[in-house]
């Protein structure tokens, strides 16, 4: 009984964590959401089947893209344990390895939904910010100047705090985002008061009858209903922070009534006072609540924020560990949560963004049409995954797995249709950004495959090597080296190259490979493998899954324990650290050339990825032309 109600007590505290992390984003599109299904240049007036029928696309948004596919169905996909749109890809490339065509295109549907979610992750911040600050107009316009340089302040403390890591961030907020959910629920029943005749909302019929009737107007009303699901795809990418039990009973239990009463009490709102449009969410209040409220609000905006900003982070170190983005420092936060990750170097590139997009866009509005085309993108592409997932790994058979994903990307496509009429007013924003992430990560990719088929071309097999030891063609000097390659066959560069400039070799020599597979995590039991070799060398290979750090101290620690002696300060640690020179050979464009040299040099080094002792580490430098 005991153990039962210590688990019931952790599962509450992570769903308080959740609400805090996982939900933040979407708990705060009440702000902005049905204000901008009838503000702006659409002029959507607020008769009753207006009201009625747009309430009626938002509840029905709601439960077909968030319920139904994201908490019902893609959270099962976890790949032990961790989610994300590259953790799904992760669970297909077994399966599709191989098949030409199909790989590549399943290979450039992930990367292009990863690089959709950077540039979410860059607007969401903004527009929720702004959104909770914009309440001080209601109140008086006396702080319309000091709209903007709050949201910045905001913004580059919710990013300062980022170090501090997802678990103390969501203890610390997560009570009051339970807060907030409870006051969005009570505004929202203030509001059904006024009107019930809203809650007939609950059917479908009136969203159909308002797309049927509305006609241009009722299609672009759809780009301003997707604002309600900001932060959908947060809920999967985060999966790694607090596992799908929480995470479904914090949706069902909590957020989503808590959104749906809201909603319905601003319609309501809307059919009582027309006036109230210009911020239906504030003017629920009562006025001697407004103040409160807008502080609870930018508190709330302020926890919104790390939904997609802690998203962001597990998705560069799962791209890192697949071999889509050069090396960059990663601090775990955490020593329970191995998913809690923190890249300082992400942190301030989305802040630097950020700041860029509030100076640029002024409100939340503006920010607004640039929201919607790249995460309905993103949200295609994790279903055309999910997809090959349920068909490949659980045996769905194709009637089952074709209607759930045929039906779902009628809805996505839909919206995706209705915010590309919003490109050319700001959408292109998060677009471009997706390019360039696109970009750097295939960039990458193929320019560590022309390296590595450089090298392999030049590789003396180890064989060939060690028979010349054997005819006493170098000199053994004592002590041990540790020599990282990146390939599990033929003699590394660094040890010939050594070989060459010393004509010795130490008398025990350990070739260390570090190998990334397609899982989040390996059995620490089965992590290192050794094999003997002969002349006093062994080849040692280490596998970390994608949402692990190799580190140095551990691998030898498990050399250790299968009886290999080695500790990090009795051992040299050998590196070769290329020189990439860009020519016009085939393989890559050359300006793509010159962007992975230039990536290359500016990646983490080695010996800090992997903790090596700094002052153990020899580097053999060598310039290779690609």
């Amino acid at each position: 009984m005991q153990t039962v109600e210590m688990s019931r007590r952790k599962t509450a505290g992570l769903i308080v964590c959740a609400l805090g992390v996982v939900f933040g984003d979407i708990g705060t599109s009440p702000l902005y959401a049905l204000r901008e299904c009838f503000h702006g240049s659409h002029g959507l007036t607020p008769t009753v089947p207006h009201v009625l029928g747009v309430l009626s696309l938002v509840i029905w948004t709601l439960i077909l893209i968030v319920c139904l596919k994201y908490v019902t169905f893609v959270l099962r996909a976890d790949n032990h344990g961790e989610g994300g749109i590259l953790a799904l890809f992760a669970l297909t490339r077994a399966d599709e390895a191989g098949q030409g065509k199909r790989r590549t295109i399943l290979v450039m549907t992930a990367l292009l939904g990863a690089s959709l979610l950077y540039g979410d992750g860059m607007i969401t911040p903004c527009i929720t910010v702004l959104g909770a600050v914009e309440g001080l107009n209601v109140a008086t316009p006396f702080f319309e100047p000091w709209i903007v340089p709050l949201s910045l302040g905001i913004l580059i403390a919710i990013f300062a705090f980022q170090h501090k890591g997802t678990g103390k961030v969501g203890g610390v907020f997560g009570p009051v985002m339970l807060a907030w959910f409870a006051v969005l629920a009570l505004l929202g029943l203030r509001g059904i008061v006024m009107a019930p005749e809203v809650l007939a909302a609950l059917s479908p019929v009136y969203g159909i009858d308002f797309l049927l009737h509305s006609g241009k107007i009722g299609f672009i009303v759809m780009g301003a209903v997707f604002l309600t699901v900001t932060g959908a795809e947060a809920l999967y990418a985060d999966l790694g922070h607090f596992g799908p039990r929480p995470i479904r009973q914090g949706w069902f239990f909590i957020v989503f009534p808590a959104l749906i009463l809201n909603y319905f009490g601003q319609g309501a709102l809307i059919l009582k006072q027309p006036e109230a449009l210009a911020n239906p969410f504030y003017m629920l209040a009562p006025g001697w609540a407004l103040y409160p409220l807008v502080i609870l609000a930018t508190v709330a905006s302020v926890i919104a924020s790390q939904a997609l900003i802690s998203g962001a982070f597990s998705l560069t170190m799962q791209a890192i560990q697949m071999g889509y983005l050069p090396r960059m420092e990663i601090r775990h936060t955490s020593s329970e949560q191995r998913g809690q990750v923190y890249l300082p170097i992400i942190n301030g590139f989305l802040l630097t963004c950020c700041l860029a997009l509030v100076l640029g866009f002024r409100s939340s509005s503006n920010l607004a049409s640039a929201y919607g085309v790249a995460v309905t993108l993103t949200m295609i592409s994790t279903t055309i995954l999910f997809f090959i997932v349920a068909r490949k790994r659980w045996g769905w058979n194709v009637l089952g797995a074709g209607t759930l994903c045929a039906g779902l990307l009628t809805v996505e496509v839909l919206f995706f249709a209705a915010n590309a009429l919003k490109i050319w007013r700001g959408g292109w924003l998060p677009l471009v950004a997706a390019a360039g992430f696109l970009a750097v990560m295939t960039t990458w990719r193929t320019g560590r495959h022309l390296l590595s088929r450089h090298m392999k071309e030049r590789l003396l097999p180890l064989e060939s090597f060690l028979d010349d030891l054997s005819l006493g063609h170098a000199v053994r000097v004592p002590g041990t080296a540790v020599y990282l390659s990146g390939n599990l066959l033929g003699t590394p560069l660094a040890l010939l190259h050594n070989f060459k400039l010393n004509r010795s070799v130490h008398e025990r020599v350990i070739l260390l490979t570090i190998l990334a597979v397609d899982e989040p995590y390996v059995n620490p039991a089965g992590r290192v493998q050794i094999e003997a070799l002969t002349n006093g060398f062994h080849r040692v290979a280490a596998r970390y899954g994608f949402m692990e750090k190799a580190a140095i101290g551990e691998i030898l620690s498990r050399c250790r324990d299968l009886g290999l002696e080695l500790h990090p300060n009795a051992c040299t640690f050998v590196l070769s650290r290329e020189t990439l020179v860009a020519t016009s050979a085939k393989g890559m464009a050359l300006w793509r050339k010159r962007l992975f040299a230039l990536m290359s040099r500016n990646a983490q080094s080695a010996t800090a990825f992997f903790g090596l002792p700094a002052n153990r580490v020899v580097e053999m430098g060598m310039q290779i032309e690609i």
